[in-house]
């Protein structure tokens, strides 16, 4: 059986004309959203290396550091349906996949009719998600996962391509529902949004606060960043970054570790196997976004946190002692790669 993404070739010297291509078109993009989001690079890399994965995205970060446009800007370069659900403590399921309402045709007759909501869209900002309820967030996880909504019985497909990309306030806990482990999960990466630096906040004030304000122009359609996407999946993967990948991932568990490792009495639990495919791909779409065929160590070592941080969690000891989520990655990622 055919299992290769349809629409790439299967001749290698096909794959490498079309990814000289893709990272010609990429490299437009990034410069254009380039144009728009400032001091952000890392961010910008990382949303892309996302959306490139098919995968969806969690940003966190505290107001006021630009996720919100960026979502808008990354909808208008890529040519994607955009659009954007401000998550709160009484937002209903129905808010956010819609709902079937009664009409009544001239000669009398009844029947449903099915109004879509935001999530029939090709790229979904979920602002604040952790605001919204237990019930609400659960609404998404299905959309997130399964690329279809059930309502009333009846499945509704949702546009291909879909992403989400959630933000998350990381100070301000009060009123809101914590995410639970399993829709994490379903995040491919997390994406940690600082403060700009002196000069990219110099630029922002300069360019941002004038009568003219720069706006980005579309450089993809939703066909071609599906064929990217698709493209993407057919990179290849040497050995020695599959047992990279391996490595890391299976070190990051404490149930696997060494007896005499001291890295074990931190991690409560470590991450699963889709960790591992989240890490094949964004190396992949990482490698591609920097103008290179394949990926290499170094693609995982950049990719450890972000894949790796919203999937595991410390020991209260460890907490306790100071440590951190990243830290501890780090110093896995030394140990391993």
């Amino acid at each position: 059986m055919n299992t290769n993404p349809p629409g790439v070739s299967q001749d290698p010297e096909e794959i490498i004309k079309a990814s000289e291509q893709a990272v010609t078109t990429i490299t437009k993009a990034r410069e254009e959203v380039a144009r728009v989001i400032f001091g952000q690079e890392s961010v910008v890399e990382r949303s892309l290396i996302t959306i490139l994965s098919g995968g969806h995205g969690l940003l966190v970060g505290v107001p006021g550091l630009a996720k919100t446009k960026l979502v808008d800007t990354l909808g208008t370069v890529l040519g994607l349906d955009a659009r954007r659900i401000q998550f709160t403590p009484d937002l209903m399921p129905s808010d956010i996949l819609g709902s079937e309402v009664m009409e009544e045709s001239p000669d009398g007759t009844r029947s449903f009719r099915f109004l879509q909501g935001p999530v029939f869209s090709q790229l979904l900002m979920a602002d604040e998600i952790n605001r919204a309820s237990p019930r609400t967030q659960s609404a998404l996880l299905q959309s997130m996962q399964e690329y279809h909504v059930t309502i009333a019985g009846h499945r509704h497909d949702l546009p291909r391509p879909f992403h989400v990309l959630a933000t998350q306030n990381p100070l301000e806990q009060e009123g809101t529902y914590p995410l639970p482990e399993a829709q994490l999960d379903r995040f491919l990466m997390q994406i940690d949004v600082h403060y700009p630096d002196l000069d990219a906040e110099r630029r922002i004030l300069l360019e941002t606060t004038g009568a003219d304000e720069a706006a980005a122009a579309r450089i993809l359609e939703a066909a071609d960043l599906m064929d990217i996407q698709a493209l993407v999946r057919k990179i290849p993967v040497g050995e020695t970054v599959v047992e990279a990948i391996l490595r890391l991932v299976r070190a990051a568990r404490p149930d696997q570790m060494e007896a005499d490792n001291a890295l074990a009495d931190l991690i409560a639990w470590g991450p699963g196997p889709r960790a591992s495919q989240a890490l094949m791909l964004t190396v992949r779409a990482r490698a591609l976004l920097d103008g290179r065929l394949a990926p290499s160590i170094e693609d995982v070592r950049a990719l450890a946190e972000p894949v790796l941080q919203h999937r595991m969690a410390l020991t209260f000891a460890a907490r306790a002692d100071g440590q951190t989520v990243p830290g501890v990655i780090r110093s896995i990622v030394e140990k391993q790669l």
